[in-house]
């Protein structure tokens, strides 16, 4: 079982125990018969994974091509800074984009924005990526490496406010440690995929930080599980994990952020004893979970 697998599974029953239900409270998100799409959620999860021991991914599922997408995510976010749905090689933002196909002034877009911040050379004009960047190379010592894309002065412009909205990066005894703040999570939909982006991007700043990789702790405010997702999630607590120790391995050693590219990881270690049917069968089941998610779904809320 990897470290991904226990807190999937732990997270996942404590929110069938002891969760709320969101029915009678008037939701928002509505499922594409018109139902409304409730959910049970629990407040405040915090789960920390020693990426430099291993690298997070769950293997209750088979999540062998789904990281590949996550990656490519990120790097839309954080390296291309964009919010134009075309410079992305998935759909998962498909159903957000607007008459301009883009998502709104959200998430790439408030990374491009620039500001006048402090360093050691007067004051420079830069954007919160390349700051973090600044800072981590010249004063990793800092408490104030950070991020933050909740901008309430333009959340009337973004066709969906940030879910994974801030980030804390933290250097201690020579490694780089990253603390996610996320308002809502979808577990079914988003656990794994929010996990191995942001683990692969804490790799990517401490590769050219010139640092070791550390922990990744993520804090959620909402975790849900969605009320007709509840048998997909039970499956999954049920299922028999796999014994193995997933390693992320970057075959590219810039020390240029935005030369990075999603054909440069590799995943190692990762289900490979595990017999070709099984991988077929959980890919397959991840497939169905996916298509519930987008198509279920008039209006999600991750």
């Amino acid at each position: 079982m990897t470290e991904a697998d226990r807190h999937f599974k732990e997270t996942c029953k404590r929110i069938l125990e002891e969760g709320y239900s969101s029915e009678g409270t008037g939701v928002r998100t509505r499922w594409e018969d018109g139902s409304e799409a409730n959910y049970i959620s629990i407040v405040g999860v915090q789960n920390v994974y020693d990426v430099g021991k291993e690298f997070p991914m769950i293997t209750l599922r088979n999540n062998s091509q789904t990281v590949k997408r996550a990656i490519d995510e990120i790097l839309w976010i954080w390296q291309k800074k964009s919010n134009k749905v075309s410079e992305l090689n998935s759909h998962i933002w498909d159903q957000w984009a607007g008459e301009d196909g883009t998502i709104g002034k959200a998430y790439g877009y408030q990374f491009a924005q620039k500001y006048e911040f402090k360093t050691k050379e007067g004051i420079q004009k830069m954007d919160q990526v390349d700051y973090a960047l600044y800072l981590l190379k010249n004063d990793p010592a800092s408490r104030r490496i950070m991020t933050n894309l909740f901008n309430h002065a333009e959340l009337k412009d973004m066709n969906l406010e940030p879910c994974a909205y801030s980030t804390q990066w933290l250097v201690k005894g020579g490694k780089l440690h990253l603390i996610l703040n996320q308002r809502s999570q979808d577990m079914l939909a988003a656990n794994g995929w929010n996990t191995m982006q942001y683990a692969a991007l804490l790799c990517m700043f401490a590769q050219v930080s010139g640092l070791e990789v550390g922990t990744l702790t993520h804090n959620i405010g909402d975790c849900h599980i969605y009320d007709r997702h509840v048998p997909l999630i039970q499956k999954l607590i049920d299922a028999e994990p796999v014994e193995c120790s997933p390693k992320l391995v970057i075959n590219n050693p810039t020390k240029d952020f935005y030369e990075f590219k999603v054909e440069d990881f590799e995943i190692q270690d990762y289900d490979r004893n595990v017999d070709e049917k099984i991988i077929l069968d959980r890919a397959v089941d991840l497939l169905q979970e996916r298509i519930e998610v987008i198509l279920g779904l008039i209006s999600e809320e991750m």
